[in-house]
């Protein structure tokens, strides 16, 4: 081993990811998760998660990494962070039951798993940016300490891999932005990542076992009234940028059965997004 390749992994305050105790705990007869790997790194859980779904691996597969060099987040952005310093994994869903239309709750589903899991788990509060961004408070602002990244094998396959992506003892002076922020920076009592990753797979299977058994209605499965509670974006003046280089601007007033956000504008008009990028607005002069 190499004196880099020693010192990366040295840091004494970011053990490694116990494999053994985490397949115990989380692989079981008639569960959700059917297989747990974890690994030192690779360039994308995702990339390599939807390899082994072409394969025919089961539904329920888990991937962890302690380190991703080619992470991806919405809109083809990057994703880097220290080794062990957060929660980097896929998981492989086959959604058989539910219709094709309704795949697009899956990343608001992993979105409310999350942040109903990182409160009980971490003892920090948590909102939602939609469609999935995950918030913490550090200094009184809201920062960004996860995402979630959901894809389709390809255009034929049953199977879906959703990537999740949480800062958890990440340092101010390892931030990749200043918007960014982790568990540890907003006063998380626990940042010990094997307890958080038992926690937030338990939830995703919760919440993805009652919308499969609901037909992936997101009512039914009362996944849109949570995901409402949660989100920090509703009430709120927004811009949403658009694919293609347009926006538009509005109050968030409600998440529609299609996970669309709706936004009432000035011109009195209702608004769905389905796709885009959010900007809270802080005040009119944001909008321009």
């Amino acid at each position: 081993m190499s004196a880099d390749r020693g010192s990366r992994w040295s840091d004494l305050e970011r053990p490694p990811l116990n494999e053994d105790a985490l397949r115990r705990a989380l692989v079981r007869t008639g569960g959700l998760w059917t297989s747990l790997d974890v690994v030192e790194a690779t360039g994308s859980t995702n990339a390599d998660l939807a390899a082994r779904a072409r394969e025919g691996a089961a539904e329920g597969a888990v991937l962890v990494a302690e380190e991703q060099t080619a992470g991806r987040g919405r809109l083809e952005r990057r994703w880097s962070a220290p080794p062990r310093s957060g929660l980097f994994l896929s998981v492989l869903l086959r959604p058989e039951g539910v219709p094709v239309g309704r795949w697009g709750w899956l990343p608001l589903l992993a979105g409310v798993a999350v942040a109903t899991a990182l409160p009980r788990a971490a003892g920090v509060d948590t909102a939602l940016k939609w469609p999935n961004d995950v918030l913490v408070t550090v200094g009184g602002e809201e920062r960004k300490t996860g995402g979630i990244l959901v894809e389709r094998v390809d255009a034929e396959a049953d199977a879906v891999v959703l990537g999740i992506g949480i800062n958890v003892t990440l340092r101010a002076d390892e931030l990749p932005v200043p918007q960014a922020g982790s568990l540890a920076l907003a006063g998380a009592k626990v940042t010990d990542r094997d307890p958080l990753l038992r926690a937030l797979l338990r939830s995703l299977e919760r919440w993805y076992g009652s919308w499969r058994t609901a037909g992936g209605d997101p009512a039914g499965a009362r996944l849109q009234e949570t995901y409402a509670a949660g989100c920090a974006t509703l009430g709120r003046r927004v811009r949403a940028e658009l694919p293609g280089g347009t926006a538009v601007t509005g109050e968030a007033v409600a998440v529609d059965g299609d996970g669309r956000l709706v936004l009432a504008t000035a011109a009195g008009l209702a608004e769905p997004v389905s796709a885009g990028d959010v900007v809270h607005l802080r005040s009119a002069a944001e909008a321009e």
